[in-house]
């Protein structure tokens, strides 16, 4: 089959994500909806007066990620926030009843949020077809599911998938295995999966390595504490931002200790938003507020009173601010000569001043 280049934008219900566009920033409900819609959607609403661009959810049941087992390798260990735990146990706990999403979708078009998912297995991927979703997201414990990959492509949406424990080459196949099964719009998101991850693990120099070598436009799927790291990667060339968000850290859920609460989440888009008109373009000309600061810089003065024919020294004639006088590169031209008329302290200094 042939492979295309795919584009370096990618474009969600219309909007143009990549290069040259604003940061796409997602918030990400995962189990923060504590199990009642209700604070599923008061946290959508939320999401939206924060600032976030989209809404992600995740279409799983605990099934079909895993098996309800107490076997060894079935249970949680290792200093993560979930150690103890089953893994069937903690997606019992964190997976969204599905009939939930047509109702928070309709919401979401009601707020102006896009509306998308991470589905989990084959009968997710056709759920989430059905209801027109406008892109896919992939999470990084499934880029290497190669099957999934390739139904999720088949659907023809955007994608965006999470690079979180990938290998280069583990990353090369996964996109290989996306294009090849049709998908033409990919992104793709440095991730680090520790919960919470810490900042030296970032890495996030990556994220234009990743775009550069793929072609494809590239974000930060975040799990630090704080706002600063996707910042930085925003700086760094990050296309699109993804943060867990959730009403209040106290309440009660596997993903609270790393979710942003309303404001911080506010404050993130802020300083994002900031950054990125900060970036701006290659650039030498003079700004408005530059040019008129030029007339502060400094320049050549008589800074003692002076006779006619008296011979300009450093005792009489110096670099000071503002502007008025001559060029400071004339310095060393200027001493020695004389003044071709008295002259008072504080005069800008002028070619016809001087023998």
């Amino acid at each position: 089959m042939e492979v295309r280049l795919m584009s370096t934008n990618i474009h969600i219900a219309g909007r143009p994500v990549g290069v040259g566009h604003p940061v796409y920033i997602i918030a990400e409900l995962s189990a923060n909806h504590g199990g009642s819609f209700e604070q599923a959607a008061q946290t959508l609403r939320a999401m939206k007066e924060a600032g976030a661009d989209a809404v992600k959810i995740q279409t799983y049941t605990a099934d079909t990620l895993t098996l309800d087992s107490d076997l060894p390798w079935f249970r949680i260990q290792g200093g993560t926030l979930w150690d103890g735990a089953t893994l069937h146990q903690l997606y019992q706990q964190a997976a969204m009843p599905w009939e939930w999403t047509p109702r928070l979708q309709a919401l979401a078009r009601e707020l102006g949020l896009h509306f998308f998912s991470t589905p989990f297995d084959a009968t997710a991927v056709d759920f989430l077809q059905q209801l027109d979703v406008p892109a896919f997201k992939i999470a990084s414990f499934e880029l290497v599911d190669l099957p999934l990959l390739r139904r999720i492509a088949a659907t023809g949406k955007p994608i965006i998938a999470s690079t979180g424990m990938a290998t280069l080459d583990e990353i090369t196949e996964a996109v290989a295995t996306l294009r090849q099964a049709g998908a033409r719009e990919l992104a793709l998101l440095k991730c680090t999966s520790a919960y919470p991850a810490p900042p030296e693990e970032m890495h996030l120099r990556t994220i234009a390595d990743m775009a550069a070598r793929f072609q494809v436009p590239a974000g930060l799927s975040d799990h630090t504490l704080g706002i600063a790291v996707p910042v930085a990667a925003v700086a760094l060339g990050a296309c699109i931002i993804e943060k867990h968000f959730t009403l209040s850290r106290s309440l009660p859920g596997p993903d609270s200790a790393f979710s942003l609460e309303p404001a911080e989440f506010r404050a993130m888009v802020e300083a994002i938003r900031q950054a990125e008109r900060a970036l701006g373009a290659i650039n030498y000309s003079l700004s408005p507020q530059e040019s008129k600061s030029r007339q502060f810089r400094r320049s050549l003065f008589v800074v003692a009173d002076m006779r006619a024919g008296e011979v300009f020294t450093p005792q009489n004639v110096r670099s000071i601010r503002p502007a008025n006088g001559l060029h400071p590169r004339h310095y060393e031209e200027i001493l020695g000569r004389r003044a071709a008329r008295d002259i008072a302290r504080g005069t800008p200094l002028s070619w016809d001043l001087i023998q």
